[in-house]
């Protein structure tokens, strides 16, 4: 009886080893073989209906490049991954690698062709001219001549007006403060893409249109010139949802099926255009919240902006230890090298100090690839930023260690301190009291400058602002909010910065 139930046992062990081992390789099997990835590129700061935060769902995206996107990868059976970059960005940081396409409302030019290749054109749209409701002087672009007209840079729509008219042409970051400063009296008209006025203006009783469509353009996805194959895919998938009429479906969802874009594209017209996507997002943009909705709406992103906050402070925090490191060196260099050693420190000190940290940013990005030399976002960011704040701290150093009294000096020598001694003994400790007040001071500013890092891929605290902003209509809400998280990152070290300089007088 006990052999007969070994057997079985052993038996029935044997075949739940043989099933879990089974379903172990049938695991590994469909994990070892990950869907191939599509990283896509865009700024969810453009805005609708291009790609931005979904309002109901602030940790999710949505529009209808996003809808495009998503289809395009079902049919070319890759998981799309989202990049954000700013829009100024997405061609150079294509060509450096950081992704695979770039889409967000990118004009086909010869300018960009001479750059990347692009796709077949996905959407067609035109220049639409806004003015204000009871403007009856400006009928059409023919009447801009002395007129403030606002729009991109760089844009279709700054060609236009800077080839047709003699409009005084005023430049805009982004679109929605353009058609604010129309409605309020500081520019005349605002010139720019259909779908982006008709998602921030047509639904403005104080705005209308006016014109026929003026201009042709086509958003097309770019893709780098070494990556012929990746074209190819693209292209075939696009060519898929034409011909299955999801490109059609998903132009109807947001309203973007125009006549002019119908016929510039070749698309039959089977659709007609939803209102609900379209509906949805006017209806908040014209909706006034009561002030305990708006504080709910706070609290609910408030999670969202605190992961930006963390980020930020720990690029701060990270490149002020770099900049205390490199600005240590160059201060002993200048002070204590030969004069070869004392003139490059000196050169770097001025040139670090000389140049816009914005610049150098984009220099260690996106100019150091050319030479093979590639940095992630994050380490670009670190590097940039302690790099020019060392050029700072290196003065502050140098400002310490020359305000030490000669006599001082004098008498380490008397005392037969050899050179290292005399620093580490004498000089330093003393210095260290002038030094840590405007380090504070810089380590503050320093924090305040992250934001800049934002042009490198980086998604840290103002970056979220803007999407959110961009999204919710809400620049002045959100600003003061966000505002608020700033002053409660850099307060601490106001305080700290206080009680160093009270210590350090004490001690005098």
């Amino acid at each position: 009886m006990k052999s007969r139930s070994r057997a079985f046992l052993a038996a029935y062990s044997s075949a739940l080893f043989c099933l879990f081992s089974l379903c172990a390789f049938s695991n590994f099997s469909h994990a070892s073989v990950p869907k191939k990835e599509l990283r896509w590129a865009a700024d969810a700061k453009s805005g609708v209906p291009y790609v931005f935060v979904d309002p109901s769902h602030p940790k999710k995206m949505q529009g209808f490049e996003l809808d495009i996107m998503e289809k395009l990868a079902e049919k070319m059976d890759r998981k799309l991954v989202f990049v954000q970059n700013e829009w100024d960005s997405l061609v150079p940081g294509l060509n450096r690698g950081d992704y695979d396409v770039a889409a967000n409302g990118i004009e086909i030019t010869p300018e960009r062709e001479e750059q990347v290749f692009f796709s077949i054109p996905y959407y067609s749209t035109f220049e639409q001219l806004v003015v204000r409701a009871d403007d009856t002087q400006i009928n059409s672009i023919d009447d801009l001549a002395g007129k403030k007209t606002g729009t991109l840079k760089a844009s279709l729509g700054h060609y236009i007006l800077e080839k047709k008219t003699k409009a005084e042409i005023v430049f805009y970051e982004e679109e929605n403060s353009g058609y604010s400063d129309v409605e309020n009296g500081r520019i005349d008209a605002f010139f720019i893409d259909y779908p982006i006025a008709l998602y921030y203006a047509a639904s403005n009783k104080k705005l209308k249109f006016v014109g026929e469509p003026v201009g042709k353009m086509f958003y097309g996805i770019a893709v780098a010139k070494k990556n012929t194959a990746l074209l190819k895919e693209i292209n075939e998938g696009l060519k898929e949802l034409f011909d299955s009429g999801d490109l059609e479906k998903i132009l109807a969802k947001w309203n973007l099926l125009h006549p002019f874009t119908a016929r510039e594209l070749g698309i039959k017209g089977h659709n007609e255009n939803e209102t609900a996507e379209y509906q949805k997002i006017t209806d908040m943009k014209g909706k006034s919240l009561s002030l305990p909705d708006r504080f709910a709406r706070y609290a609910t992103l408030l999670p969202i902006l605190m992961r930006g906050a963390l980020t930020s402070l720990e690029i701060s925090m990270i490149s002020m230890v770099l900049a205390i490191a490199f600005g240590l060196l160059l201060a002993l260099s200048r002070l204590y090298g030969n004069r070869a050693l004392a003139i490059t420190a000196q050169a770097i000190i001025e040139l670090l100090r000389g140049t816009p940290l914005l610049i150098q940013l984009y220099l260690i990005f996106f100019g150091l690839p050319y030479l093979g030399i590639h940095f992630t976002p994050f380490c670009a960011a670190i590097i940039g930023l302690g790099l020019n704040y060392g050029a700072y701290e290196a003065e502050n150093y140098r400002a310490g260690i020359e305000a030490i009294p000669k006599s001082q000096l004098e008498a380490a020598q008397a005392l037969a301190l050899s050179p290292v001694q005399r620093f580490v003994y004498v000089i330093f400790p003393q210095a260290y009291r002038i030094i840590l007040p405007p380090m504070t001071n810089d380590f503050i500013s320093l924090i305040k400058d992250s934001s800049l890092v934002s042009v490198i891929t980086m998604v840290e605290l103002t970056t979220i602002y803007s999407q959110l902003a961009s999204t919710y209509f809400d620049h002045l809400g959100l600003g003061i909010l966000v505002a608020l998280i700033y002053f409660g990152i850099g307060y601490p070290f106001v305080r700290l910065a206080r009680k160093l300089e009270k210590d350090i007088k004490k001690k005098v």
